[in-house]
């Protein structure tokens, strides 16, 4: 970073306020892998969770905590005593932790949701504060629904938060409403107005109900803000929060005009996005910015000409430099357990014991029987198939029949196996994946709805691994499941038993998110 640049703090909360995404929720192992990536990139600061939501939540927090070193790891609370002794228990493990408090500041959740009066609502935040300090003394303050707050009464609360001890504040465009230029002018307000502003850094949490988050927070940073709180390809409550990748690399691509820059190592954007994509579940579009398949593709006769003429006619970044160009061919049928394990470690998975790499091997070795080419994603598929963790409880599929005719109704026969017993079905249906569905049905009984079902290529080519994404909904848990195979019934089949597994895991389970800023 240039001596005479600021720096931009990237607080990265793909592991809280990603997993508020419906269906998006994520195991312990999972969270650490996404973690790992995170340090890689050299994410300054990784919102790990919020502790008090859930045992599971505060085992992933305290797991993170255990293993990252060079990121901060930080764990969001409420202004609620028990959850701070929570975040503070879970993030103990780790020399370099940050505990993130919020409580609302606008009228309508002050009156609505907190039935609190303004000078409680400053008494508990920074009673809240106080108590931080018995844990940390990186603390991070939130004025939640900062961008429909009132002015006056949003200077008093962060003024007096710095003078509790808050070093970070944050100002959260929670609902997705503000405007650039309006949210710009906001935080360079608050800077200039506040007089003990300068001992703390101004952070922003922007929400893009209206496709404007990265842009508000972009004019928050050419107006003071030194922090942006953003997500993996874009992950979050409802439409998502700004994009990581987005305003890392306008910020890296606009040095002429931002007067700061980040410590990110962009090389590992596009594995960080694709892992990401793989473990919630959630495919990327082709044309979204940076890690979309087609950011870099040029189909214009006119654009491609001129790119190959000059680069920089039509690109005005390297697709090198987010990593596109790392996915190359590393393993094939020939290649051993220790080139395995090796190119594992490289995409940020860790193996613990020699059974959990025989298993991927087989697996491995399986899949390059069949396709003889083995790319980073097809590895990420097999360990989000392989890795989870499992339970002797869970349906796991045993054969899959399925007979497809134009001339007749589509079948399927499934054998399932739980608790070491065989269970045995058969149905008929609109098209394979319907029949091996309703199959599947007759034997686990989860009277859920089918929400959302996504077939996407993990790599090119029509022996590819098919990856297929399975939403399912009861009683307003949402679980997502994913399966893959070169197979694309079969892949159904493994995505919608994996869903049916999560939320026979979840069923008594309240949402891990119980909040948000």
């Amino acid at each position: 970073m240039p001596n005479n640049k600021d720096k931009l703090v990237i607080f990265d909360t793909t592991l809280r306020d990603g997993e508020q995404s419906p269906g998006a929720s994520m195991n312990v192992s999972e969270k650490l892998r996404i973690a790992k990536v995170l340090e890689k990139l050299n994410v300054d600061v990784i919102e790990a969770g919020f502790p008090i939501a859930s045992k599971g939540d505060f085992d992933a927090v305290h797991n993170i905590a255990s293993n990252i070193k060079n990121s901060t790891v930080c764990a969001l609370a409420r202004a609620i005593d028990k959850d701070i002794d929570a975040a503070g228990e879970a993030v103990k493990p780790t020399q370099n932790s940050r505990i993130h408090t919020f409580i609302a500041t606008s009228e309508i959740h002050m009156q609505k949701k907190l039935n609190m009066s303004k000078d409680e609502v400053i008494s508990q935040a920074v009673k809240s504060i106080n108590r931080i300090k018995k844990y940390t003394d990186n603390i991070e303050f939130s004025p939640e629904d900062a961008g429909r707050s009132e002015f006056d009464f949003l200077s008093k609360i962060i003024e007096k938060a710095i003078d509790a001890g808050a070093n970070t504040i944050n100002i959260p465009d929670t609902v997705g409403y503000n405007i650039p230029e309006q949210f710009g002018d906001l935080v360079k307000r608050l800077i200039n107005n506040i007089p003990n502003s300068d001992k703390a850094i101004f952070s922003v949490h922007c929400h893009n109900d209206l496709g404007l988050a990265v842009a508000n927070s972009l004019s928050a940073v050419m107006n003071g803000a030194r922090q942006v709180e953003c997500t993996i390809n874009g992950l979050g409550e409802r439409a998502g929060n700004a994009s990581l990748e987005e305003v890392v690399m306008t910020v890296k691509t606009r040095q002429d005009i931002f007067a700061c820059d980040t410590r990110i190592d962009t090389s590992h954007i596009v594995p960080a996005s694709k892992l990401v994509s793989s473990i919630t579940g959630f495919p990327v579009q082709p044309n979204k910015a940076i890690v979309g398949a087609n950011a870099f593709a040029h189909e214009s006769g006119i654009h491609q000409d001129g790119v190959i003429k000059h680069r920089e006619t039509y690109e005005i970044m390297k697709a090198q430099d987010v990593g596109w160009m790392e996915n190359k061919l590393v393993l094939g049928k020939h290649s051993g357990r220790n080139a395995l394990k090796t190119r594992l470690s490289e995409i940020g998975f860790e193996i613990k014991d020699s059974s959990e790499l025989n298993i991927l091997f087989n697996k491995f070795k399986d899949l390059a029987d069949i396709k003889h080419e083995i790319y980073d994603d097809d590895l990420h598929s097999l360990i989000s198939n392989t890795s989870g963790e499992d339970n002797i409880s869970d349906y796991n599929l045993v054969n899959i029949r399925s007979v497809s005719d134009s001339n007749s109704e589509p079948f399927s026969e499934i054998i399932l196996e739980k608790n070491n017993k065989n269970f045995e079905s058969d149905s008929s249906g609109g098209g394979p994946v319907d029949a091996a569905f309703k199959a599947i049905e007759k034997i686990v009984s989860s009277n859920s709805k089918l929400q959302l079902y996504s077939v996407n290529n993990i790599t090119d080519g029509t022996d590819s691994l098919g990856e297929v994404t399975v939403r399912i909904e009861k009683e307003g848990l949402i679980v997502n499941g994913i399966g893959s195979d070169t197979d694309i019934v079969i892949a159904s089949a493994k995505a919608y038993l994996d869903a049916i597994n999560k939320l026979n895991k979840k069923s008594n389970i309240v949402h891990p998110q119980l909040d948000h800023v």
